[in-house]
């Protein structure tokens, strides 16, 4: 059962019926009408901002969801590398220093501080600075 229509008058400029012409066929649309409600459909959805999946064509969001998935496993390989780094570097100096358990524990409630108020922001010489007792501004 077809769905009832309402017809109204609209009046547009020559340019814009050119455009719906133009553009219809693009859009798959097989009458003006179809095309016409088709884009005060998109427009209202636009306005609400409701859904806006809806309304931002699909390959814009397989390219925005590709794009993100690039970025995504390329930190995810970054992060492995540091990790690595990270872990070598620690077996060398875990290696050539003895350190008290007690005062590693210590450290790394000082780190996790340091970090958490930085934002990860560490400078060497920030640490190097509390090393040698001066305070931190």
């Amino acid at each position: 059962m077809p769905r009832q229509k309402i017809k109204f008058a609209l009046r547009v400029s020559p340019e814009t019926m050119q455009q719906v012409k133009e553009f219809m066929d693009r859009d798959n649309c097989q009458t003006q009408n179809e095309f016409i409600e088709k884009a005060i459909r998109f427009y209202v959805g636009y306005l609400s901002g409701n859904e806006a999946g809806e309304y931002l064509p699909q390959a814009l969001v397989a390219a925005f969801r590709a794009t993100l998935r690039d970025s995504e496993n390329h930190i995810c390989r970054l992060l492995f590398k540091l990790a690595v780094e990270v872990d070598i570097l620690m077996h060398v100096l875990a290696s050539a220093v003895e350190i008290d358990p007690a005062i590693l524990d210590k450290l790394r409630g000082v780190c996790v501080r340091e970090i958490k108020k930085s934002n990860g922001m560490v400078r060497l010489e920030d640490v190097v600075l509390y090393q040698q007792g001066a305070d931190k501004s």
